[in-house]
């Protein structure tokens, strides 16, 4: 079953962006709510953990409140 697909994936730096990242934040550059998909207080750190790694209820990504 060929059907001429190409698969692509990458990888970031990480450690070369982190530091500019939140300054663009800040700036207002980028805007991180598009890709987070849950909120939750930090006491609910582990069920956050376990949406994300199960990727259940559509997760992106979780952003724990204190």
């Amino acid at each position: 079953m060929n059907r001429s697909l190409t698969l692509r994936t990458g990888q970031c730096h990480v450690q070369r962006y982190m530091k500019p990242l939140p300054q663009r934040i800040e700036r207002g550059e980028l805007d991180p709510t598009r890709i987070i998909t849950h909120t939750l207080p930090l006491d609910e750190a582990e069920r956050g953990f376990e949406i994300f790694k199960n990727k259940q209820d559509n997760c992106e990504k979780v952003v724990l409140k204190p």
